[in-house]
């Protein structure tokens, strides 16, 4: 049983903004930035894709709502909604889970996000091909 799975059960404590009898959120104990909130489905689902798509609506759902309180209560400027999926993506909890994570000015984060260039076109239609072919499937 992971962790997510004790706070649903109530094993272990959480500070829950939201509650409905599908869908949990709570703010992360070890938050980016104050009011980082946890969007989880009560049933355990991992990864990304062997969750079922009206699960991944109704979260989505979740976020959008944790997302306008954020900005509307805690004056966030801005909000990051986060799936890490897969450890070498940096998923600490085997539970399908987004972080809604509220974002100001001048709030000192900055992701390590360094972008990266194909090298030429040809690459780039390459890769694009095989996606559309796994779409395809």
């Amino acid at each position: 049983m992971n962790i997510f799975e004790k706070i649903v059960n109530r094993e272990i404590p959480a500070t829950i903004v939201y509650e409905d009898s599908d869908t949990l959120a709570f703010v992360d104990i070890g938050p980016i930035i104050k009011g980082h909130t946890l969007v989880i489905p009560k049933t355990c689902y991992n990864p990304v894709t062997e969750t079922p798509d009206e699960v991944l609506a109704k979260l989505m759902s979740v976020c959008k709502r944790i997302a306008a309180a954020q900005i509307r209560e805690l004056g966030a400027d801005g909000v990051n909604i986060i799936q890490n999926n897969g450890a070498v993506a940096g998923q600490v909890v085997p539970h399908i889970h987004f972080h809604v994570i509220p974002r100001f000015e001048g709030d000192g984060h900055h992701w390590n996000w360094n972008a990266k260039k194909y090298d030429n076109s040809v690459e780039m239609e390459n890769i694009a091909a095989k996606i559309r072919k796994g779409l395809a499937e």
